[in-house]
Formats: C-alpha cells, sequence, structure tokens
C-alpha cells in the first residue's frame, strides 16, 4: 500500500500504529508524531522524516535509503534488519536506540544525542560518525571499513569481529580498547601512534611492521 502525507496523517488520526508492506518513498513525512509505530518490510527511500517523533518506535526488514531522518527523536527506537544506506541523522536524539543487523554505509551522524545507544552486527561503511563515544562497549560485528571516526573514543572497547580497515581515526582514543578481533589494516604510520594503548595480536603487529617494509622473522 502507498501512503502519502495525508494518508499517513488519516492513520494516525485513526489509531493505526502498525504498518506493513506499506510505500513512503519521497514523502513528507517531516514533523509526525510516530512515536510507538511499528514499520515492517516498508520503503522510505528519499522520504523526509525531519523532527518526526520516533520515539519508541519498531523499524523491521525496512529500506530507507538515502532518507532524512535530521532532528528526529528516535529515543529508545528499534531497528533490525533495514537498509538504511547513505541516511542523514544530524541532530538526532538516539538515546537508547538500537541499530541490529542494519545496513549504514554512508550513513551521517553528526551532532547527535547517543547516549546507550548500541550498533550490532551492522554494516557503517564510509560513515560518518565523528567525535561518537564506543567507551567501555561490545562491539559486535560492527563493519567500520572507510568511515570517518575522527575524534571518536574507543576507550576500553572490545571488538569482537568487525573491521576499521582505512578508517579515519585522527583524533580518536583507543587506550585500552581490545582490537583483537577486528581488521585493522590499512591504517597510516602517522596514525598508528593513536592506537597506543590498544590490545592487537602478533599477527595485527605484524601487519604493522610490513608496513613499514620490515621482514617480520
Amino acid at each position: 500500500m502507498t501512503l502519502d502525507r495525508a494518508g499517513m496523517e488519516q492513520q494516525l488520526a485513526q489509531a493505526v500504529r502498525h504498518f506493513i508492506d506499506c510505500a513512503f518513498d519521497g514523502e513528507n513525512l517531516s514533523r509526525l508524531d510516530l512515536q510507538g509505530c511499528t514499520f515492517e518490510r516498508c520503503t522510505f527511500a528519499d522520504t523526509n522524516l525531519f523532527a518526526s517523533k520516533l520515539a519508541r518506535s519498531i523499524w523491521r526488514r525496512c529500506r530507507a535509503g538515502s532518507a532524512d531522518f535530521e532532528s528526529v527523536d528516535a529515543v529508545d527506537a528499534s531497528f533490525e534488519g533495514c537498509d538504511l544506506n547513505n541516511t542523514k541523522w544530524r541532530r538526532a536524539k538516539l538515546a537508547s536506540a538500537t541499530y541490529r543487523g542494519c545496513k549504514l554505509t554512508g550513513a551521517s551522524f553528526e551532532e547527535v544525542a547517543h547516549l546507550g545507544l548500541t550498533f550490532e552486527d551492522s554494516l557503517l561503511v564510509g560513515a560518518d560518525l565523528r567525535g561518537f563515544s564506543f567507551r567501555k562497549a561490545i562491539l559486535k560485528q560492527l563493519d567500520f571499513s572507510d568511515a570517518y571516526l575522527a575524534g571518536c573514543d574507543f576507550r576500553d572497547a572490545v571488538f569482537e569481529g568487525g573491521s576499521l580497515r582505512n578508517a579515519t581515526i585522527k583524533l580518536a582514543k583507543f587506550q585500552g580498547a581490545d582490537l583483537r578481533g577486528a581488521d585493522i589494516d590499512g591504517f597510516k604510520l602517522s596514525e598508528a601512534a593513536l592506537l597506543k594503548g590498544a590490545v592487537i595480536t602478533h599477527a595485527q603487529a605484524a601487519n604493522f611492521m610490513r608496513a613499514l617494509d620490515l621482514v617480520v622473522i
């Protein structure tokens, strides 16, 4: 079922809070109150959700490529198995939100409120996560390849799988981080000092040495 803004407002006025296989592609749903709504297998490609109220909403297997979530209130929201590639979340409130099994390649999370936010088993390739705090977090199967992680705090975090390959880590903090389960190839020599205090494997250390053209025997 395809719904435009007027159709969505009508559904909400009738207290409908569960949407299955609905298409909202390209629609302007900005500033709508969608708190507590559940969306299953819905599409939101290029949809404008600016400043919408999404607190406690549930999103399952939705496709929302290039959707605009700027300034949304998505506190306690849950995203499961969603395609959220190239989405924009600037200044969103994402405290205690959960992204599990999601594709977030190229997503932008500038200036978001993210206390208690959880990513799990998700693709964050090329995502902009500047200034995020992952301190003491358990990071399960997160692919940060080519991500912009400048100023991020990974102190005492534990990586269970995942990748930091070719990520930008300028001014990031890794003291006490356990990187043994992560792919950390591709860091520049100038960035190696940022990993001071992190725990890595002998194989990972050998790869760093090879980057210096040293022969490890």
